[in-house]
């Protein structure tokens, strides 16, 4: 069956457009998405946004109310803890497992990632932050052999990013701690510390992050 790449096309760059507004927090929340002010925005008909507002529905960003349209996806708090507890769970193992198989090579390119993590704490852009976060730790965790622990892994980083571009921005004072923890872990790894001790480090690392979300969110309720 033939396809329409134009359509296709335009449907992708108006999917990048309106995901890179909602992560940037341009589109709030509740923001009402408007069909066609988007697309007399992007120059273009209204058919490609409405494909990409679907696919964005189908990441869980975007909702359809009738008699009302699409807005962006209110926050669902209790799915964002459990899914911080389910990585700290499943990155937790994964790091455990790939730190025998870790080279020099490898520890010295985390330790980088995480020098320029400190960099950035005088000028402090949480997404950047986040990104390199992501980063530090998939240079830990990808040579984990258990290839469906690591299919995991990534499936609850990319649920996270579509939840919260960056819990970050909301405890930037977290960030000072996440990169004195992360040279704790690199030094557990480099001396070859038993892997229960990995995984409890790097777990604890995880839950305390969602532990400084909670506590902020509750001090702001």
């Amino acid at each position: 069956m033939a396809t329409d790449e134009p359509t296709q096309s335009k449907s992708r760059a108006a999917y990048d457009w309106i995901r890179a507004r909602i992560s940037r927090r341009d589109y709030t929340p509740g923001y009402r998405l408007v069909l066609g002010a988007i697309a007399n925005d992007l120059g273009m008909s209204v058919v490609p946004v409405r494909e990409a507002l679907r696919q964005l529905e189908a990441e869980g960003l975007v909702t359809f109310e009738r008699n009302v349209g699409a807005r962006v996806a209110m926050v669902d708090e209790s799915q964002y803890r459990f899914s911080m507890q389910t990585l700290a769970l499943l990155e937790g193992a994964a790091t455990a497992q790939a730190a025998p198989a870790l080279g020099a090579d490898d520890l010295r390119r985390a330790r980088e990632i995480n020098e320029q993590m400190t960099e950035t704490l005088g000028h402090f852009a949480p997404d950047v932050f986040t990104a390199l976060n992501h980063e530090f730790h998939e240079t830990l965790y990808a040579a984990c052999p258990n290839r469906r622990l690591l299919e995991l892994v990534e499936a609850e980083w990319a649920r996270l990013g579509n939840l919260r571009s960056s819990t970050f921005a909301f405890v930037p004072g977290r960030a000072q701690e996440s990169v004195h923890e992360h040279a704790e872990i690199l030094t557990l790894i480099e001396r070859g510390a038993p892997a229960d001790e990995i995984e409890s480090a790097a777990r604890r690392h995880r839950t305390a992050t969602l532990d400084a979300y909670l506590e902020h969110e509750h001090a702001a309720s």
